[in-house]
Formats: structure tokens, sequence, C-alpha cells
């Protein structure tokens, strides 16, 4: 239990302070548990999106990572109280070397208190950041994605998407071309080359404009190996771009068409899934832009599916109605004025008659 600040002494009309006074002790009172409570820059992790219950989420997000995280890398190992390393006793009548001491006694207590995943604020809606520690994050996610997909067994109920987040930076342009281009590297960087597809999302964000991300990123790729080529349709590579307020996540990740946008809902789905794809090419075939639409971002701005390098955020049964609707209102529209003609023409018909008869 943390100790009561004190407070000062009361003036002589006997007002109470304001609550400014207890901000110093909160802030250390959060930070006890070890390592950052919110999302920033210089943090790994999974971003996941749930559906209106971010308590079930974590609760789930947890037991699912504990479960391949032991499997993975094994059980994880704690430290005793007793086991903190300490300095020699001898050393104590130096100052410096019981400073040392005392510095590394608290950076082993944090340490300690350091879990392998830890849930932190993500500051947006329906999003659950975990940050983790000591493991590859896009490897586990693709582990345990590509076990779902197998066994085709359900595992969650809230959790809706699972991303690797493999790196962080400002969510400024300058910062994340600056941080991008040694990021990317591994992937992109002669004498590695690969397709790609850029995902972009932004949430509580509105500095950043859409497009000019997703060129910078494009160009740096190029720029990285010049055999890098765009592929919508199925790309080795799919480079992840989650922007929430100030922060940019970013992460490069496998198989993201296979396993249906590293959705845990879709990928457990029967194999009779695919063949949902079907209604898509002709609407494709017969209109060029909508075929855009159909392999860049479903999403509800048109102007996305100008991007050749974007890909959907939506779910695709919304990109799927798109042509449909779009084909059905050419039809309609090509229709009502046959309709119309045979109504006047009707109509012209009974009045010659009228006339006639009288």
């Amino acid at each position: 239990m943390a100790t009561p600040v004190q407070q000062p002494p009361q003036s002589s009309g006997g007002k109470r302070k304001g609550k400014a006074q207890y901000v110093q002790a909160k802030r250390a009172r959060r930070c006890d548990g070890g390592g950052p409570r919110q999302l920033e820059p210089g943090l790994q992790g999974i971003l996941i999106t749930c559906n209106m219950n971010e308590r079930k989420c974590v609760e789930e997000a947890y037991s699912l990572l504990n479960e391949y995280g032991d499997d993975m890398y094994g059980p994880e190992k704690f430290m005793d109280k007793d086991q903190q390393p300490s300095g020699s006793e001898g050393e104590d009548d130096d100052v410096e070397a019981a400073l040392r001491k005392e510095v590394g006694d608290i950076k082993a207590s944090t340490e300690m208190k350091l879990r392998r995943f830890q849930s932190v604020e993500s500051g947006a809606n329906n999003v659950v950041f975990i940050r983790t520690l000591g493991i590859e994050p896009e490897k586990l996610v693709h582990h345990i994605l590509q076990d779902m997909y197998q066994t085709k067994k359900k595992k969650t109920r809230v959790i809706l998407r699972m991303l690797p987040i493999s790196g962080t930076c400002k969510a400024f342009l300058e910062d994340m071309k600056k941080y991008a281009e040694t990021f990317l590297e591994p992937w992109f960087k002669a004498p590695n080359k690969g397709t790609f597809q850029i995902v972009y999302k932004s949430r509580n964000n509105s500095h950043m404009n859409r497009e000019e991300v997703i060129k910078e990123l494009a160009g740096i790729v190029g720029s990285l190996n010049s055999e890098n080529k765009v592929d919508l349709s199925n790309p080795q590579y799919t480079v992840v771009v989650e922007i929430i307020k100030a922060v940019c996540c970013l992460s490069v990740v496998k198989d993201y068409m296979l396993f249906r946008k590293y959705n845990l809902q879709e990928v457990v789905k029967s194999a009779k899934d695919p063949s949902q794809l079907n209604p898509k090419q002709p609407a494709q075939a017969g209109n060029g832009k909508e075929a855009k639409l159909e392999s860049g971002d479903k999403s509800n701005d048109p102007a996305e599916g100008k991007n050749q390098q974007v890909v959907p955020e939506n779910n695709e049964d919304l990109g799927q109605t798109k042509p449909r609707s779009e084909i059905q209102v050419v039809n309609e529209g090509g229709a009502k004025p046959e309709l119309e003609s045979q109504v006047t023409e009707r109509s012209e018909s009974n009045e010659n008659d009228l006339s006639e008869e009288k």
C-alpha cells in the first residue's frame, strides 16, 4: 500500500487543496510494475482488435499467448527476491561502489517485474496492445495462426485480429521515413527481395496523409532493391502500418491473405471459404476500377482504392458487395427508361382511344 503524501499545512480559510498534489504519487504507483503503461515509440508487441469487450480480450490474449509462448520459448521463468544479485559487502565503504550496487539492484528488481506479455494502454477504443519481451512477435503470431488454420479449432470469442508489431516510432512522416529505411532492410534489401503490399490504418490521428505515407514507404522498399514488386493478389510480404495517435506501429508479415488478414475468427472457417472469392472475378473482368477496389483497400473511402499498394482493412464481405451494388444500379438504371417509355406509350394510346370514342 502506498504511503500517503504529507499535505502542507492548510491556510486559515480551511479550504481543501486541489488534486494536483496527488498526481506525482499516482504516476509513481502505476510504474511500480515495471515498464511503460501506454503505447510509445520503441516498443514491440502485438496489436489486437476486439468487439466492445477489452477486458475479456486481454484475458483471451494472455491465455492464447502464454499457451503458444510456452510451446515456442519454454515456460516463463521468474526470480525470487532472495535470488536478486547483490554486490559484495566489502564495497559498502566505498561510495562509488555503493552507488553502483544500488543501481544494479534497481535494474535487477525492474527486470524481475517485467513479464513476457504485458498489456499497455493502446490509445484507441476496441484496440489492445500487448507488449512483448524476449520474443519475436511476428513468428509467434504466425505460429498461432498457422496452427488455427490447420486445426480449424476456434480458441477465442472476442478477439478479431491479431497483428504483430515489430517496431514503433513517432507518427510523423520524417520520423517514419528514417525509421523505415533501417527497419525494412531484413526483408527487402539486396540480395533479399520479394513481392509486397502495404496495409495502412489510422486511429485517432488527423495529421497523417494516407497516400503520402504509402508513397514514401513504397519508394523506400523500391530503393532497397529494384526487384521488389507490388503484388495485391498473393504477395510474399505485407507491410502493416498501424497509426494510433502519435505512434506508428510497423511490421512485415507473411501469409496475410492466406490467414484472412490475420483474423482469428475467419481463419478457422472451413475450406469452402475460398470459393467466396469467385464472385469477384466477373466484377473485375467487367470493370477495371472495381477490380482495383477489390484488390485494394476495402474501406469506406472510395479514394483509397486508387492506391495500388493498399490492402483493405474492413471485412471482405463489404468489398464483395460494392461491385454487385454498382452492377445492380447499372441494370436498374437501364431498366427504368424502358418502363417509363412503355407507360407513356400506353397512356397516349388510351387517350387516343377515348378521343375517338367521343
